[in-house]
């Protein structure tokens, strides 16, 4: 085993996660022929084979799946050593890999990236966007530091903090504006619009509509919130967003937003983190400073909303 280094485990453990030695090797900013030959070394210094060659995918043996899973938890313990070391350096610095799901990167991110270059200058905030269940698994495999989601995630192993609750808003097109708000019951019967599958949002208007996720429907779907206003605006039909997501998803649509009846729909918006991460303590100032952004974003919206 003498020769085994750090960077033998990271490309392995780039290419059990993308099944392709292309991608693995563009994640890892080497030559794809370069990552091909760390990983015949490592196999040579195991003295078994740990991946299936063959087509464009690659599929781990028996043994690289055992080794992949070890090989995970090594680079955890590693990374949580050098944030160990970090938590004893005084004020945050350095890399941040922040998770945020898109229902809330685009409203909020720019100005926690401000803030968070004002308090801590040293930081380099890194942030990346994607579904909650790919946060979840990034966060769990050490690929992210902390995340922003909807809460609760339920996972044992992560701290979930709780910043700020967030209610819904009935988009519609302008000419509704002046009739009735519909009930949650009468949205059921409506042209309701919801992102893909794979947005918890999608599943929290289906929540509050009390429509299975599984039954069939006459609906239309869109892959951000901004197709769903344009659709809405374009009379197709309605669709529920964000409290967040009202400045800037209705300034150029012509639609009409409005307050549903109590009791309004929400969700709670917090930020998660491994449990085990010993930078727990400069995280919770971090979720101090979303919160601060989220509340400020709310109250400068409250007057748009009917």
């Amino acid at each position: 085993m003498i020769g085994l280094s750090m960077k033998h485990l990271r490309y392995f453990d780039a290419l059990a996660r993308h099944g392709h030695f292309g991608r693995a090797a563009e994640n890892c900013a080497i030559s794809q022929p370069a990552l091909s030959v760390q990983i015949k070394e490592l196999e040579e210094m195991i003295g078994a084979s740990l991946v299936e060659r063959g087509g464009r995918q690659i599929r781990l043996t028996s043994l690289g799946e055992e080794f992949a899973e070890r090989v995970g938890a090594i680079l955890r313990s590693v990374d949580e050593l050098k944030d160990l070391g970090r938590s004893e350096q005084g004020p945050l610095a350095g890399r941040l890999r922040i998770g945020v799901i898109p229902t809330v990167a685009p409203y909020l991110l720019p100005d926690i990236i401000k803030l968070l270059a004002q308090r801590y200058p040293g930081l380099e905030p890194r942030p990346r966007e994607a579904i909650t269940q790919k946060l979840i698994e990034d966060l769990m495999q050490a690929r992210l530091d902390m995340a922003i989601v909807a809460l609760p995630v339920s996972q044992p192993s992560l701290e979930e903090v709780a910043l700020f609750d967030e209610e819904f808003v009935l988009v519609r097109p302008l000419e509704d504006a002046q009739k009735p708000v519909p009930s949650a019951d009468m949205l059921k019967k409506m042209r309701l619009l919801l992102l893909e599958e794979g947005h918890c949002f999608r599943e929290q208007a289906l929540s509050f509509c009390d429509i299975p996720a599984s039954a069939p429907r006459d609906l239309m779907e869109g892959s951000s919130l901004s197709t769903l206003v344009q659709m809405v605006g374009a009379g197709i039909g309605v669709t529920l967003i964000p409290h967040m997501a009202v400045s800037i998803e209705t300034r150029s649509s012509d639609v009409s937003m409005s307050r549903l009846a109590q009791p309004r729909p929400f969700r709670t918006i917090g930020m998660v983190w491994r449990k085990t991460n010993p930078l727990a303590a400069q995280f919770a100032q971090i979720a101090d400073i979303v919160r601060e952004v989220g509340l400020n974003k709310q109250h400068s919206t409250r007057d748009m909303i009917c």
